[in-house]
């Protein structure tokens, strides 16, 4: 039988070895790159009747003085378009005057380049609205973690350090949501990957599956040690991972495999979306496996405390009374 917890120290190198760039892409000036979502402007859908070349409209919108535009095929003659706020029409010099809207001058300068033109959709997102979503997501990330530890902590409450268990579970899903902000940072300076509102909800779904793994983990700790009782501690987990892996992996590799396809062909509106969720699921079994049971292991041995280079206070002995 592979011994897990003997080995705790190799996955967590290998966990390092995962967050170290992402953490220093992260810290790096533009570690991230937020979608209008998150900082404002404008993302509309544009079909052409002819075919029409990526580069040649990026070009165009560069020459309407958009050359920030971030633009994407979704399909065929149908491209995503991100650029700064457009310019609403407005009120001229004389009741009868009325300036034209950027919208309607991108329009007819791309129908006037291209052919017919139709625009699809045409979301704005203003200052306020986007730094409403930012606080939100903070605080919805927030209040999850700390329901998690509440929740495990008191599901837990009849094992020794129920408190362990559910700290060591946020540990995981915070070591989860840094490889998935970490991996995206790095693909943000090479590819051009924004983030959009729908990667938060992608982070929740990972923080609640990788959650949900862990816990199947930790109840079947807690049955083994009813069942082997006077076992140690790095015996009981390594059986109760010897009987979970297996239901773990196979219940991952279906979903990674869905996402795969998805990610494939799912079109370019959700890549961004699938693609976190890919990610976030597979470092989170591995998380649920190899970092939250371990931890409760260098817990139990004060592994953790001497990382620190603290250890708990004891009451030294009190020599023997003299007869």
């Amino acid at each position: 039988m592979f011994n897990f917890v003997r080995n705790r120290r190799n996955f967590y190198a290998i966990s390092l070895l995962v967050m170290i760039p992402g953490l220093i892409s992260l810290v790096l000036p533009g570690g991230l790159r937020p979608g209008i979502d998150f900082t404002s402007g404008t993302l509309m859908t544009i079909r052409f009747e002819q075919p029409v070349d990526q580069q040649e409209l990026r070009d165009a919108f560069a020459t309407l003085g958009h050359g920030e535009a971030v633009v994407q095929r979704s399909g065929d003659n149908t491209f995503v378009v991100r650029s700064r706020p457009f310019a609403q029409a407005q009120q001229g010099d004389t009741p009868e005057s009325v300036q034209v809207s950027e919208r309607q001058t991108v329009q007819d300068a791309l129908a006037g380049r291209f052919g017919p033109t139709e625009i699809l959709n045409l979301d704005q997102v203003s200052a306020t609205i986007a730094e409403e979503i930012v606080r939100y997501a903070v605080v919805a990330v927030a209040v999850a973690s700390a329901f998690i530890l509440f929740y495990l902590a008191w599901a837990f409450r009849k094992v020794q350090f129920p408190w362990r268990y559910g700290s060591t579970a946020v540990i995981a899903l915070v070591h989860d949501a840094v490889v998935v902000l970490g991996v995206f940072s790095i693909l943000g300076r090479v590819f051009p990957i924004e983030l959009e509102a729908t990667f938060i909800v992608a982070v929740l779904t990972v923080i609640g599956f990788s959650v949900h793994d862990t816990i199947v983990v930790f109840d079947r700790i807690r049955e083994n040690f009813i069942r082997h009782q006077g076992e140690s501690l790095e015996d009981v987990v390594n059986h109760s991972l010897m009987q979970t892996i297996g239901r773990s992996l196979n219940t991952s590799l279906t979903v990674i495999l869905t996402l795969t396809v998805l990610l494939l062909f799912g079109g370019v509106t959700i890549r961004t979306f699938v693609l976190a969720l890919l990610v976030g699921i597979t470092t989170g079994t591995y998380s649920s496996i190899f970092v939250a049971s371990m931890l409760l292991v260098s817990w139990h041995n004060g592994e953790i405390e001497r990382l620190f280079f603290w250890r708990r206070s004891r009451s030294p002995a009190l020599p023997a009374a003299a007869a």
